[in-house]
């Protein structure tokens, strides 16, 4: 673990700060739903799926509540650094909206750098392949944005498949997968992540 004063160098080098518009809605400092262990919850404002019956609904507007400053940012790694903490899950809103991802990397490269031990979970709307190389979300930012990333949850939530017991644990609706991200970068196509019951991971013809 880096010492405390050198836990914002590798994003203030950059001035990320003066770049950055993205905002965020909240932060919950020791989470158990979006991932194993208690964990750091991070909600970005923004998203256009606006899928119905969305329980974080007052996440969709881009401009809601407030800045992720310099300040946020010391917060979540100081938070981050406390031994119970299993590590970071970013929600929203969504976070692969272009302009999300562009505010997210600089966060994720400073807490790799500071705290590699901690996995990093984060959750989508959009499915495995919108994310890819000409997918509709792929940005010049994805890429790196998925190498810090241990689990995604993928797919947008169907209130006709809501399914929050523990058989569809991490997700909110029967249709939603948590897949392994480094291996399925890593084969090419979606990869399910290993343990988690009911995540069999389906051809996207068939979902």
């Amino acid at each position: 673990m880096l010492p405390a004063t050198d836990l914002l160098r590798p994003v203030l080098i950059l001035g990320w700060f003066a770049r950055s518009k993205m905002n965020y809605i909240r932060i919950n400092k020791s989470s158990v739903t979006e991932g194993p262990g208690i964990r750091l919850t991070l909600f970005v404002s923004g998203c256009r799926n606006h899928c119905p019956g969305c329980h974080n609904s007052d996440t969709w507007c881009f401009a809601a509540g407030e800045p992720f400053t310099e300040d946020t940012l010391g917060f979540i790694l100081y938070h981050l650094s406390k031994p119970y903490i299993a590590g970071l899950s970013i929600c929203g809103g969504e976070p692969f909206e272009p302009e999300n991802q562009e505010g997210l990397v600089p966060l994720l490269r400073a807490v790799h750098r500071a705290f590699p031990e901690k996995p990093v979970w984060c959750y989508t709307g959009y499915e495995w392949e919108d994310l890819l190389e000409g997918g509709r979300k792929h940005t010049p930012d994805t890429a790196e944005f998925l190498s810090y990333m241990q689990a995604l949850v993928a797919g947008p939530y169907k209130q006709e498949q809501r399914d929050i017991t523990d058989s569809n644990r991490w997700r909110g609706s029967r249709n939603q997968r948590v897949l392994d991200v480094q291996k399925s970068l890593s084969s090419g196509f979606p990869v399910a992540f290993a343990g988690v019951p009911n995540n069999e991971v389906k051809k996207a013809e068939d979902r």
